[in-house]
């Protein structure tokens, strides 16, 4: 394999031709195969040929990389393997090692033939000592810079190959706005019939789309495309790699939506108008620059990550990491180790090198803990000792880690009946629950249903290429939405949307028969017609709903309920247990 200092070979001649005539001595370099790489006088002619049967002293200086004076060569301890050993025509030799970081890449030897030689480097040695080190470091760092450009050339190359597999058209600009490089697929998406790209060509934004992508205009030569894309400044090498442009042609599909959920949400990314939502809203950006923990509760499908990630995108926080983990996606046994990391050799199986937990990536910033309710007791504890203690320590390890981390948990289960159950701690309850934040189900907030219907129709309309000016959608429709209870909340509304743009016809019209028929004949309904008609058993069960979402799901707030309800607390836990109020 070709060395660092053969790579360089041209500079490391002259700095040996330098050193020669200001030292008035002969010089050799050898690199770490002990090959000569540059020599002066009788060395000249013996550049690129091998040492291995003659150059001790240099496998001695390679090996200890430390500097080395031989005052009688040939008569070394370190000479005696050489064939010449007694019988050397070298007067004097100084070597000192060439380094690159850490590691030894190679020697210089300064060789005296004759006395005069000899007198000559005697006479002011420290100076030129001080020489030879300079030349030694200089040859360091033409070294570093040529291995840098090789690293940087295949960093590119790397990239270049990376690109080329993407499933969207990529180009790459230089500083000077032209075209360096072009992946397979803008090749096929502009019609080339092969990779040679020789065209100038001008990039022109037109209008913002969905998704943070925009229109792009794409002239090239006399031709025009138009394109949905994303510029990057990237800055790795201006020359070749300062601009990246990644495009598609078409419409935008769901796969793709997904791809890019935008994880910058503030309170205006919410949807709803209703005044539950104004309520909640206003709450996040009251709560959001605070550093106490929240507990969010409501059913699933009602976006409690979302209002998560607003409360920290609204703080002081947002400029640092948001780490969510979902705590009943994971086995214990690896949620334990997901959650504080561990040491090398902590466990059977773990990673050689170790690994950073959730709470030490999210320093500084806001861990979301979802499904809070379903973490194994054991865990809990500790939990608790982060949430007081604000350290961690990984696993297989005794030295605690500070954290500087907001804690946002989240739950759709009843916490307090789980305690009342031993399957939760109280004293985490508490923990947690410093700034309770309760998500209203879609059923208690009709208000929203009309706005987030309009919303989700002009969104599948887009994903699924349906090109009416308008769509409308049948009253019978909205009054079977308004009156069905929505047990999946936001999350089944929005599923059966999208449903329904897909079944629609020619007239642009949603009506009654493109509704799932799951929801047409289910019984969970809020209301019949325009007159409530419920039985006593529901009107209990909506009266203690809303009294809990009105004074909260705190232990005081389920006293509150009680009393304004005119029954025992123990009485209003076992109607919740009856009602299963704490799974929805």
């Amino acid at each position: 394999m070709k060395s660092i200092l053969m790579e360089i070979q041209p500079s490391i001649k002259r700095y040996a031709d330098i050193l020669s005539k200001v030292l008035k001595v002969d010089v050799e370099i050898a690199d770490s195969n002990l090959v000569r790489v540059a020599g002066t006088g009788m060395y000249r002619n013996l550049i690129n040929r091998s040492m291995e049967k003659e150059g001790y002293i240099y496998k001695h200086i390679l090996k200890t990389g430390q500097p080395k004076i031989i005052d009688k060569p040939g008569e070394s301890e370190l000479c005696i393997p050489c064939s010449k050993y007694g019988k050397c025509s070298e007067k004097y030799e100084i070597c000192t090692p060439i380094k690159l970081g850490s590691r030894i890449v190679g020697v210089i030897g300064l060789i005296c033939f004759g006395e005069e030689q000899k007198n000559h480097l005697l006479n002011d040695f420290n100076t030129y000592m001080e020489f030879l080190q300079q030349i030694s470091e200089f040859i360091s760092i033409t070294a570093y810079e040529r291995k840098e450009k090789l690293r940087e050339n295949t960093l590119v190359k790397g990239l270049n190959l990376v690109i080329d597999k993407m499933d969207r058209g990529v180009i790459i600009l230089n500083n000077q706005d032209k075209v360096t490089h072009i992946n397979k697929k803008a090749i096929e998406i502009l019609k080339f019939i092969d990779g040679n790209f020789r065209h100038t060509i001008e990039i022109e934004k037109i209008d913002e789309s969905i998704l943070e992508m925009s229109k792009y205009k794409l002239t090239i030569d006399k031709q025009t495309f138009t394109v949905y894309g994303q510029f990057y400044s990237i800055g790795l090498n201006e020359d070749q790699f300062d601009k990246l442009f990644i495009f598609q042609e078409g419409k935008i599909t769901k796969g793709e939506i997904t791809s890019h959920i935008k994880m910058d949400i503030q309170c205006n990314d919410i949807l709803g108008d209703s005044p539950e939502m104004y309520e909640l809203k206003n709450n996040i950006k009251r709560i959001a620059s605070s550093c106490s923990t929240v507990l969010i509760t409501g059913e699933s499908g009602t976006g409690k990550e979302m209002f998560a990630r607003a409360i920290h995108n609204e703080g002081v926080r947002k400029s640092e990491p948001f780490i969510a983990i979902n705590c009943a996606a994971i086995p214990y046994e690896l949620l334990e180790s997901e959650l504080f990391g561990y040491v090398k050799g902590a466990f059977t199986g773990a990673s050689a090198s170790g690994k950073i937990g959730k709470f030490e990536l999210a320093n500084h910033g806001t861990i979301f803990l979802d499904e809070i309710g379903d973490m194994p007791l054991a865990l809990q504890t500790k939990i608790l000792r982060v949430l007081q203690d604000r350290r961690i320590i990984r696993i297989g390890s005794n030295t605690p880690v500070d954290i500087d981390v907001r804690v946002i948990a989240a739950t759709n289960k009843d916490l307090m009946a789980l305690i009342e159950k031993d399957k939760f701690r109280e004293d985490l309850y508490y923990r947690l629950n410093v700034i309770p934040f309760n998500i209203p189900p879609l059923r208690e907030r009709i208000k929203d249903i009309e706005f987030l219907v309009k919303h989700f129709i002009d969104k599948y309309m887009k994903i699924l290429g349906k090109n009416f000016t308008k769509m409308d959608i049948h009253q019978e429709v909205m009054d079977l939405f308004y009156a069905y209870s929505w047990p999946g909340n936001i999350r089944e509304l929005e599923n059966t949307v999208e449903f329904m743009i897909n079944m629609v016809d020619t007239s642009g019209v949603l009506v009654l028969d493109m509704v799932p028929r799951s929801i047409i004949n289910s019984q969970r309904k809020v209301q019949k017609g325009k007159e409530e008609i419920m039985t006593l058993k529901e009107l209990e069960k909506r009266e203690i709903l809303k009294a809990i979402n009105i004074f909260g799901d705190t232990t005081q707030g389920k006293k509150l309920a009680a009393k304004k309800l005119g029954i025992g607390i123990a009485t209003l836990y076992r109607k919740i247990d009856e009602y299963e109020l704490h799974n929805l």
